[in-house]
């Protein structure tokens, strides 16, 4: 086995990292998109394919990207609902970033014929 390969490699993680936000004075959307995010179909244990897009307007913390896309490929064995795993998501974020806005979009691809799109969207009050 390559060392180097060896001692780069990762395992799926719900802890979400964050770090200050460098600008906390001003408003400023980040938006990712993360076009491989995967699930199970609860029903029929079939894997779900979605492009996960999260928009977000931080208020003291921002997410560290990495910790992001080990929280995405967390879900990748489990089942969920479309509605369930994008709201799931979103308030995980909201927990751990306590943002002035959020919203989290999920495009999943087509299944049975139906595409769905589910957004959730947060407002800090």
């Amino acid at each position: 086995m390559n060392e180097k390969l060896g001692a780069t490699r990762h395992h799926p993680s719900r802890k979400l990292e964050t770090f200050p936000n460098p600008n906390p004075e001003r408003d400023y959307h980040i938006r990712i998109d993360s076009p491989e995010f995967t699930c199970l179909c609860p029903k029929t244990g079939q894997p779900d394919f979605a492009e996960i897009k999260l928009d977000y307007v931080p208020d003291r913390l921002c997410v560290e990207l990495k910790s992001l896309k080990l929280y995405y490929w967390s879900f990748r064995n489990e089942g969920h609902f479309h509605e369930q795993v994008t709201n799931l998501i979103a308030n995980d974020l909201i927990r751990v970033l306590d943002p002035r806005y959020l919203k989290v979009t999920a495009v999943f691809n087509v299944r049975g014929g139906i595409y769905t799109t589910v957004e959730v969207e947060h407002k800090k009050s």
